[in-house]
């Protein structure tokens, strides 16, 4: 069946950052996950204290590498690993645990500035909460955006400010706004991360989500899937009962109608996420990442659908 949607050079009816990055830069790009050893403050008090419901000890950074080595020697060690799979690769240092503008700008200058002189780089992500970032880093990062590929990535998780209260998030939508405002008003590609099965949530609230997000001038969007971590907080909440856990089917079919709901252009970085296999409580079948992937594709075929379908501009 011929593929409907512009933006894929595959079977996918959705933009993937894999497709973004190959007609940008003409080759294989990775990212790279470090952790530059950072907090939040949403842990040391500032803001609140133990973090996200969800958050695991290694500040959403599971993946990345050991925040005990030189940011050299983590890209390096993953790269290496990552040359096994893939050969002539560029690559995009990835700022991921914990929250990586919560620092004094001397700090971040160090660090990113480091991170572009390591090999084959090509730019930059940084993920970052949107309560953390100060007219001073905006103007930085502004700077930075012109000089290489930059992308500030923020947790929102969901638009609904009853839903951030329930997870301890400790900001609310407004807070969101204003940090995204000054990063688009600097020329600032942002993702935002929403998750998908929070607790309290229904399939309208995430869709509304969706909707919300469609309407700001994104770059990107990642999409993840409510996976809960042992020695959290939520891993209490759901042996309490507290909330249920989505199924594959219902996780399936929510992506889905959100991106019917996105404009086309917007890049999908992402469509689930996974924790590491001996930490992860649930939903077991998180772990085959590539099933659900499928598991999408399948469903936009079966509906005659693709990404911004139901857009409305």
């Amino acid at each position: 069946m011929e593929n409907p949607f512009v933006y894929s050079d595959t079977n996918k009816r959705y933009h993937t950052f894999h497709y973004f990055l190959k007609q940008k830069f003409g080759c294989k790009v990775a990212k790279i996950s470090l952790d530059a050893g950072f907090t939040c403050p949403n842990i040391d008090g500032t803001k609140g204290y133990g973090g996200c419901t969800y958050c695991s000890a290694k500040g959403s950074g599971d993946f990345a590498g050991d925040k005990n080595l030189p940011l050299r020697e983590q890209f390096d060690q993953i790269r290496a690993m990552m040359g096994k799979k893939w050969a002539d690769t560029k690559y995009i240092p990835y700022f991921q645990a914990h929250t990586n503008t919560y620092a004094p700008l001397s700090v971040l200058k160090e660090k990113f500035e480091e991170a572009l002189t390591f090999p084959n780089v090509v730019g930059l992500a940084i993920a970052t909460r949107a309560d953390c970032i100060s007219d001073e880093i905006a103007d930085y990062l502004g700077e930075l955006a012109k000089r290489t590929y930059l992308e500030v990535e923020l947790g929102l998780q969901s638009v609904h400010d009853v839903t951030g209260e329930r997870i301890n998030r400790c900001h609310s939508y407004a807070d969101f706004l204003e940090g995204y405002q000054k990063l688009v008003d600097r020329g600032i590609f942002v993702c935002v991360h929403i998750i998908n099965g929070l607790p309290g949530e229904d399939r309208e609230m995430m869709l509304q989500t969706a909707r919300t997000l469609s309407h700001l001038k994104l770059h990107s969007v990642k999409i993840h899937l409510l996976h809960v971590l042992k020695g959290t907080v939520m891993a209490k909440q759901l042996a309490d009962g507290e909330f249920e856990l989505l199924s594959r089917e219902e996780y399936v079919q929510t992506v889905c109608d959100q991106l019917e709901l996105f404009p086309p252009e917007l890049v999908i970085q992402r469509v689930t996420g996974d924790g590491e296999k001996e930490s992860l409580i649930g939903p077991e079948w998180s772990l085959k990442k590539l099933c659900v992937m499928n598991e999408i594709d399948k469903e936009l075929v079966r509906r005659d659908s693709w990404q911004g379908k139901n857009y409305i501009r």
